[in-house]
């Protein structure tokens, strides 16, 4: 049987509250694994822990309890061959776009580096924009340019929180089928946290549900759907409806979500 890339084993953390001595429970023994390859989406109630999990499993936070083992190891910190996606202000705004893809790239000789960059400029669609800086994109557009920064890396995991959270409904909506087309291309592990039910039934694999503070993992929901996914067809409107069932909400079927 093969080694998970990521295994959460019976995780618990706790934060200082604004009482001298009280602590705050955030997360209660949360058990999961993300396999080689897949993409799995984290969601639940706001304030439950899901960018604290990401957190722990990228090694910024160590838990209080529990263990995290990336590819088999253990995690002491973080690691370059693991990336992080953040929501926004992620990209070096004194550098252009061909720098900022380029910047995990400085060991590599200028031919393959460029070689690269221009491959994962192309990937995104970024092309004829090289040479523009940060202040000069759309919000769209500057999650282009990280993404493909975390690509050009060439990093073994990518965590994602909340990456689409800042841009408006059609942007969100297209990079959610790019991001789909880059990772069945790529096929790196992901694990991405969101709000939004919708995006994790479109994108993901699983979806792990997270219950209300001091958090746990509900349930795991198989997205068993063929890509790309149709946003009105039955199936993907079952699974979003479970989700929502399952986190102690209704919707009645076929509704829409105001986003």
């Amino acid at each position: 049987m093969s080694i998970p890339a990521i295994a959460i084993r019976n995780c618990a953390v706790a934060f200082p509250g604004k009482r001298v001595g009280e602590e705050i429970a955030v997360l209660n023994n949360v058990s999961a694994e993300v396999a080689k390859g897949e993409f799995v989406c984290l969601v639940g109630p706001s304030g439950c822990g899901k960018s604290s999990l990401l957190n722990i499993v990228g090694g910024f936070i160590t838990a209080t309890a529990g263990e995290v083992l990336v590819e088999g190891e253990p995690v002491r910190g973080p690691d370059p061959r693991r990336i992080f996606v953040f929501q926004e202000n992620g990209v070096f705004p004194w550098l252009s776009v061909r720098e900022n893809i380029a910047f995990g790239l400085r060991r590599r000789v200028a031919s393959e580096r460029a070689e690269i960059v221009s491959h994962y400029t192309a990937m995104v669609g970024l092309i004829g924009f090289e040479a523009a800086y940060p202040r000069e994109l759309s919000g769209g557009m500057r999650q282009r340019v990280e993404i493909a920064r975390a690509l050009a890396a060439n990093p073994d995991i990518i965590y994602m929180d909340e990456p689409f959270g800042a841009l408006d409904f059609i942007t969100r909506l297209k990079m959610r089928t790019d991001l789909v087309r880059i990772w069945q291309r790529e096929k790196k592990t992901i694990l991405f946290v969101t709000h939004d039910i919708e995006e994790a039934v479109q994108l993901a694999d699983r979806v792990l549900v997270m219950s209300p503070r001091p958090a746990t993992i509900q349930e795991v929901v198989e997205i068993d759907l063929p890509r790309p996914r149709d946003l009105d067809s039955p199936g993907y409107l079952a699974k979003r409806d479970h989700i929502f069932r399952v986190m102690g909400m209704s919707l009645r079927v076929g509704e829409k979500l105001a986003v």
